[in-house]
């Protein structure tokens, strides 16, 4: 019996058709994919373009939180730190001042300072004193305290002790106190100089002896000669400088006279000169030893 033949007039097996069939949807569902590809790509691109902008602006928002943040947290630490310093140091500054005014008293006990601790701080002695004659004191009782002040004191009114301490009590205590000396020495020598003049020449007074309590404006009249019949000098000291022994302006005239002579002149400016230049009491030892003959040499 004879066999179908397998192969069509074309030459094709009908297997063969349907594995091309297969061959041909594969490269056309393969063409499909690749064509759409391009588009899915795109289309993930844009995605996340669009994501990654928005992960940055969300990043660019945290770096700018954290910076505000980062400057409060400063600013805070900048506010508190200080105060904080301040209230844990403010012991220990009291502290060293009180050893800053031990040193500095420690370092005055030979120029007429002295102290002593106290309950509330330290009382502070000044013993004062002119040509070395040691003369009045005076005591200042200060708090050690924030800010340093002055419980009590004994310094005569017209001492300006507020203006002293206003200046240098709570920035240099050591200029303080040399300050305060100084004003109380030297109202001490003028007074010094004042009170001798009234009991050791009063026999070379025509008249009382004229003062302020301060002490830095003296007037008086004297003669050379008491038993003579020489015109009597007016003398008028003036110490503008509350911290001086020695006068700033002096003025001697003659008493009941419009005229005088070259020598009688002469003479009263040697007296202005001399009141300027020594102690008062010193002046007046020249005049009782040489009469009506001036000692020039205190001049020089």
């Amino acid at each position: 019996m004879e066999q179908a033949n397998p192969l069509r007039p074309d030459g094709e097996s009908k297997g063969g058709v349907l594995a091309h069939l297969e061959r041909l949807e594969t490269q056309m569902s393969k063409s499909r994919k690749q064509s759409e590809e391009p588009q899915s790509v795109q289309a993930q691109e844009g995605a996340l373009g669009t994501k990654i902008h928005k992960l940055r602006h969300l990043r660019d928002e945290l770096r700018a939180a954290v910076r505000h943040r980062q400057a409060s947290v400063k600013a805070s630490i900048a506010n508190v730190e200080p105060n904080l310093a301040v209230e844990m140091s403010e012991q220990e500054v009291l502290e060293e001042k009180l050893e800053n005014v031990k040193a500095v008293l420690q370092a005055y006990r030979f120029t007429g300072l002295s102290s002593k601790l106290t309950s509330r701080g330290v009382c502070v002695c000044i013993n004062t004193a002119f040509e070395g004659n040691l003369l009045d004191s005076y005591f200042v009782d200060l708090v050690i305290q924030k800010p340093l002040r002055i419980h009590h004191h004994s310094v005569p009114v017209f001492i300006p002790l507020e203006e002293i301490a206003a200046k240098y009590l709570q920035t240099n205590i050591q200029h303080f106190l040399f300050s305060l000396c100084e004003y109380l020495n030297a109202y001490s020598g003028r007074k010094y100089q004042a009170d001798r003049l009234q009991s050791d020449f009063a026999a070379l007074l025509t008249g009382p002896l004229q003062r302020n309590p301060l002490c830095n404006l003296l007037s008086f009249t004297y003669k050379l000669d008491p038993g003579g019949q020489s015109f009597p000098f007016c003398a008028r000291l003036l110490y503008k400088d509350l911290t001086a022994t020695l006068p700033t302006d002096v003025t001697v005239t003659y008493q009941g006279v419009d005229a005088l002579s070259t020598s009688w002149e002469e003479q009263r400016a040697s007296h202005e000169t001399l009141f300027c230049m020594k102690p008062l009491h010193q002046v007046f030892a020249s005049f009782a030893r040489k009469g009506e003959k001036l000692d020039m040499s205190l001049v020089s």
